[in-house]
């Protein structure tokens, strides 16, 4: 470690992504992309933008994606948020929204990146356990606090609160600000952006890495209240005005415009995972029941570590998680039906 380094940098335990693994043949289900390429307009938008306008700076306010975002969820600019993908928009919401006197709850299982922030913005939080069924249960959060984030979709488990039980949540507290983390929303859920209007305490968190197939372009955004929207470009732009690009901005516009694709790739990646759960389950896995574009499963008889090292010989990736209480979990990310078939093949020689 240096010696250069300042107090917080010692402190801090960096998020660890899943493997990006280059091989040829490789099965990748470890890191929840998106099996499906993303919308060919979208991708004819960005070669468009390679122009002689990248001599110039991009718009800072991503005008464009604010109204793309507007339209989609039918809500206004004003209530629009744009960064560098869902992470960066979560860092500026630590930053902004979540540091108080009273403690931040969150879940105790659940993404992992929320524990990192809070260690590098000095964010006291109390985690707030599932329950038997790894459930987030809203009851369990009646405890004084300064704010409250959760994911829903909840990322490893894939366990989707109801509207209603965000609703809920929201009446609860309505004096701190509940952040609710929708990276999967698209795959089955119910997005809280249909209550922002009323409740000004509600921050609607979503990325274009998932159901947009484009994880590598990076770009996420927020919706809520004006003033909450408000504080979060107070940050940015106390931090990096300039969060996306040109082509970025311009395949964002044309993949939140272009909603049938998007809805016929989320629909496809359903029907897959609807029969990788039932060919699972007829392996003897226990699988929760999932509205995200993976599966959380365990094997009663079988140890999960020796399952994903198994896996890895026959080139197939998984993500394994050393947390207590999901240690014999793995998450298994939806990939293509060939994809999946071959995993299940793959378990089936494994298991016996």
């Amino acid at each position: 470690m240096s010696r250069f380094w300042s107090k917080v940098v010692h402190g801090l335990t960096p998020y660890t992504p899943g493997e990006q693994v280059r091989m040829p043949g490789l099965i990748k289900l470890n890191t929840n992309e998106n099996p499906y390429g993303p919308s060919p307009k979208a991708v004819a938008a960005m070669q468009a933008a390679v122009d002689d306008d990248l001599r110039r700076y991009p718009d800072p306010a991503n005008l464009a994606v604010k109204d793309a975002v507007a339209r989609r969820l039918g809500v206004r600019r004003e209530q629009v948020f744009v960064g560098n993908s869902s992470d960066e928009v979560l860092a500026h919401t630590f930053h902004a929204l979540l540091k108080h006197e009273l403690p931040l709850l969150c879940p105790d299982i659940s993404y992992s990146f929320y524990a990192t922030y809070c260690s590098l913005y000095g964010i006291t939080a109390v985690q707030v356990p599932l329950n038997d069924r790894f459930e987030i249960d809203v009851e369990h959060y009646n405890a004084p606090c300064g704010a409250i984030i959760i994911a829903n979709p909840n990322a490893p488990t894939g366990i989707a609160l109801s509207l209603a039980q965000i609703e809920a949540l929201l009446l609860a507290h309505a004096d701190q600000v509940v952040v609710v983390d929708e990276a999967y929303v698209d795959f089955g859920g119910e997005s809280a952006s249909a209550l922002v209007d009323r409740y000004d305490n509600l921050l609607v968190i979503q990325t274009l890495s998932k159901s947009h197939s484009l994880a590598g372009l990076r770009v996420g955004f927020a919706v809520g209240h004006p003033d909450l929207i408000a504080g979060l470009e107070r940050v940015k732009n106390s931090f990096n005005c300039y969060p996306l690009g040109q082509m970025a901005q311009a395949g964002a516009v044309a993949s939140l415009d272009d909603v049938d694709y998007a809805q016929q790739t989320a629909r496809a990646v359903i029907a897959t995972r609807a029969w990788l759960t039932a060919e699972m389950q007829a392996l003897g896995f226990d699988v929760l029941p999932s509205r995200a574009n993976f599966i959380f499963v365990r094997h009663p008889q079988h140890d999960a570590v020796s399952i994903a090292a198994g896996l890895r010989e026959w080139a197939i990736l998984v993500r394994h998680f050393k947390q207590a209480r999901i240690d014999q979990f793995l998450r298994i990310s939806i990939g293509t039906d060939a994809e999946c078939a071959a995993l299940v093949d793959a378990l089936k020689t494994l298991l016996a």
